[in-house]
């Protein structure tokens, strides 16, 4: 399966997404900001399959780990959540660079179903991020 990186920073949120990519037998590194999301991704080398981050997070913005995340690491996929209009507004300049961008609320089945679609898209393989999640 898929090495996906979890960058939410509401606790509950981003334990609920994991737990249910994690049920789906993908391997899943949280993060609980921007910044923090910025250096795993720094010490995996990129090693992830998937960046599934909420917009509005502390110290950085999902916008800007997007922006960052494609610049370093071009061929990891983003896929973006807000439950903010004026955010999701704010972040579709990164239509090149983001799958999607789910709003919120959500049922979590609807995220296991975004994530299966944009990984069964064909993309370039990303490296094993265990050793960075462990």
């Amino acid at each position: 399966m898929a090495n996906i990186l979890v960058a939410e920073d509401e606790q509950a949120v981003r334990h609920l997404v994991s737990r249910a990519l994690r049920m789906d037998g993908h391997s899943v590194c949280e993060a609980d900001d921007g910044e923090e999301a910025l250096e795993l991704l720094t010490e995996a080398g990129g090693g992830f399959d998937l960046i599934l981050s909420d917009i509005r997070m502390p110290a950085m913005t999902g916008i800007e780990l997007a922006h960052e995340a494609a610049r370093r690491w071009p061929r990891i996929r983003i896929l973006l959540m807000t439950g903010y209009a004026e955010q999701k507004e704010a972040a579709e300049d990164l239509v090149a660079i983001v799958e999607d961008i789910l709003d919120k609320p959500f049922a979590i089945s609807d995220v296991r179903k975004r994530v299966f679609e944009i990984l069964a898209r064909p993309a370039g393989t990303a490296a094993a991020c265990e050793a960075v999640c462990a």
